[in-house]
Parts: C-alpha cells; structure tokens; sequence
C-alpha cells in the first residue's frame, strides 16, 4: 500500500474561488480563465480523482443564483447551466419530454441531484445524457463574459469530444429552447453508440452532430419516423 506520506510530497494545492454572483463569477474569470468550473462536480471530480486533470484552481458556482432554476419568456424556455437532471426530471416532462426521460437515466439519484445540464454541455462528453435531448430542439447555448452574451447553436458550441468552442473567459448561463417548434414525430434514443458517434466531431472523418441530424430516419438515431 502507497505510503501515505510519500503521496503528499506530489500533492498540488488547487485554489478554490467562490462567487456570489454572476458578475463576480465573470470578473474571476476574466482575470483567472485558466480557472476551472465546477458546480455539479459529477465530472470534474471524476477527473481530479483520477489525476486525468490538475487545475491551479477551481471556480465553484454552486453559490452564484443567476444559473439556478428554469423560466419560459417569450416562447422559450431558459435553462439556467445550474439546471439539475433532477429538476429536469420533476419540472419539464411536459414540454421537455426527452430531456425529462434522459435525465432518468443518468446515474443514481445522487448523480442526479448534482449533475447538471450546464455542466454536461461544458464537459462536451459523448456520454453527456443532454446532448442528444438538446440537440433535436435545435437548443442555443447561452455564453457569456465581462464582454457580454452570445446565442451559440449547440450544434457549433460542441467541436468534438470533450472540446467546445468557449472562450477562455466564458461560461456557460442557460440553455435556451423553443419547444413550440418541436417537429412532431422526434423521440429521444437513449444509445450511447448513437451519441458518441454523432459527438465525434472532426475525427477521423467522423460524422458531426449536423450529419447525423441531417441524416434522417433510420440513420438518424434521434428521429423515427
């Protein structure tokens, strides 16, 4: 057994940053954008456990209110990033029914009661139970930083596995979706060979997300017909 001692003598110290805000969380950013995001953790930890990953700090963003919870405004629906599977699960099984039914899914209750939808779309993971949910709303990520917002299709925020396509002082603040133009004959498929093919983006000649949505039935693995 590892000497424990001996252990320490390469352990890091990591700094952990706590806003209480979204403009402090952004203002952190800017000024530390080497720093990592955690809320969940359901990822992250994974990686820090394994030593996959050892950030100089970490931004936690459990404490920040504006990335909580879900609103409808306009016709839409805002996702806060801090949005849980579980709360998926109890609030939008009406108008969000396969992202409901993927959130079920995940993991143990205790996974679903950290993890979270902004935190899957960042980790851009083949395995990520929202991508595909998302991606047949035709979601739009919103980005933001000190310099202001963006809308970015989910379709171009995931560059390919594990990679997106944020800035070094973004994060991510909600997932936006029209569920009124939902095409009525599309159903989520829970199929991990289907997700991870349609996220390899760019490798090897791998299919993207858009050609895998573009296919159709029955190549299409989130559409019947």
């Amino acid at each position: 057994m590892p000497d424990p001692f001996t252990r320490a003598k390469y352990a890091r110290r990591v700094e952990v940053l706590a806003p209480r805000s979204l403009d402090e969380a952004l203002l952190l950013k800017a000024e530390r954008p080497e720093a990592l995001p955690i809320e969940g953790g359901t990822d992250v930890m994974v990686e820090l456990n394994f030593d996959r990953r050892r950030p100089d700090a970490l931004l936690n963003l459990n404490e920040v209110p504006e990335l909580k919870g879900w609103s409808r405004e306009n016709g839409h629906l805002r996702l806060a990033a801090g949005l849980t599977y579980t709360q998926a699960m109890r609030d939008l099984g009406s108008a969000l029914p396969a992202l409901a039914e993927a959130s079920r899914s995940v993991g143990s209750p205790q996974i679903r009661n950290r993890g979270t939808i902004g935190g899957n779309l960042a980790t851009a993971s083949p395995a990520g139970d929202a991508l595909p949910p998302l991606a047949i709303e035709d979601a739009e990520i919103e980005c933001v930083s000190q310099r202001g917002s963006r809308h970015v299709p989910l379709l171009d925020l995931v560059t390919g596995v594990k990679r997106n396509a944020l800035a070094d002082d973004e994060l991510i603040a909600a997932v936006w979706v029209n569920p009124e133009a939902d095409d009525e004959h599309t159903v989520y498929s829970n199929n991990e060979a289907a997700t991870l093919a349609a996220l390899t983006a760019g490798r090897d000649g791998a299919p993207t997300v858009a050609d895998v949505l573009d296919a159709g039935a029955p190549q299409n693995p989130f559409f019947n017909p």
